[in-house]
Parts: C-alpha cells; sequence; structure tokens
C-alpha cells in the first residue's frame, strides 16, 4: 500500500431534526447513540471514517462502519450535491460515484457527529482524484468518489472490523 490517507467529515442535520419531522421510524429512538448498556453495537450503522489507498491495479475507498454495515447501493452520477442545501460538490473530476449507506447516521442521537474531518479531499491517486461526504439525513449515509476517467470498480464488504469497499481499477502501478 502506497498511499493511506484517513478521511472523515462532519455531519449534516441532527437527531432533533429527525424527530422533530415525525421520522423516529427511519432512526429509531438512541439507534444511533454509543453502545447500549449490554454494550451491543448500535442498531443502525454509524458511517465513522473514510480512507483510500493505492495499489498496483487499483485504487481502494473504505468507509468504515460501527454497527453491521447497512444496505449500500453504488451508482454513476453526472455530478455530486450536498444534500439539503442542493450545493454542488466542488471535486475535480469528470465521473463520479454516490456511495449511499442506509440505514445509517454519521452522527449520535445527541445530534453529534461521529464523522470529523475536511469536508472534501483532493486524493492523488491513479484513478481516484477526491472524495467528499454529501449527506446524513433520515437514515441514509452519502459519500462522493471522483474521477478522470470512467470508473471500473468492484465492491464489497469486509468484517473485524465493518467496511465496505470499492475498487477502482487503473494501469498496473501506483504513482508515488
Amino acid at each position: 500500500m502506497r498511499h493511506r490517507h484517513l478521511f472523515a467529515a462532519g455531519a449534516v442535520g441532527a437527531a432533533g431534526v429527525l424527530l422533530t419531522a415525525g421520522i423516529g421510524a427511519t432512526v429509531p429512538v438512541g439507534a444511533a447513540g454509543a453502545p447500549s448498556r449490554s454494550g451491543s453495537v448500535p442498531a443502525t450503522a454509524l458511517v465513522v471514517g473514510v480512507r483510500w489507498s493505492g495499489h498496483p491495479g487499483f485504487d481502494r475507498l473504505v468507509v468504515d462502519v460501527r454497527g453491521a454495515v447497512p444496505a449500500v447501493t453504488v451508482r454513476r452520477v453526472p455530478a455530486l450535491y450536498q444534500d439539503g442545501s442542493g450545493r454542488r460538490v466542488p471535486l475535480a473530476g469528470k465521473y463520479f460515484l454516490e456511495i449511499r449507506l442506509s440505514p445509517a447516521a454519521a452522527h449520535d442521537g445527541a445530534g453529534r457527529s461521529v464523522y470529523r474531518g475536511p469536508r472534501t479531499a483532493a486524493v492523488p491517486l491513479p484513478a481516484l482524484r477526491g472524495v467528499a461526504p454529501t449527506g446524513d439525513f433520515e437514515g441514509v449515509v452519502t459519500v462522493g468518489a471522483a474521477f478522470d476517467a470512467e470508473p471500473v470498480h468492484k465492491t464489497f464488504r469486509l468484517r473485524s472490523p465493518e467496511r465496505f469497499v470499492v475498487d477502482t481499477a487503473h494501469p498496473a502501478g501506483c504513482r508515488p
């Protein structure tokens, strides 16, 4: 592994907004909080970080999760936008993937972020060019990834610790 970076960002939204809107069924009360008194994992997955690394032949993007990895969809989108504001995410690239985890949260039951750091990150890898959290609202967490070339990718889950992985192919050899 020649490049490895840890990335995390502030959460958007708060549990109080969800409860005020009457969306308690989307994120059960206390589900996004700390582990219960019994020490069990949260009922709703907590997205706690995103990291990446370069390998010969592929770049890897990893979404770290506390609790079980929820349902995840990865789709190509023409651009990345912040949930809520609708503002375009300023990542350099011509092609974009949206990674959507649900049910999930990037904040605890009190609305405090469990996902910290910069809002966007330029990534100097052969395929992956940028990463940004794009949403944490109503039980859905989204992360965007940017590429200069159309991404050819595969996805899978890894356990202990829980994480979701997106590997994107590139010509063999990882630049320094």
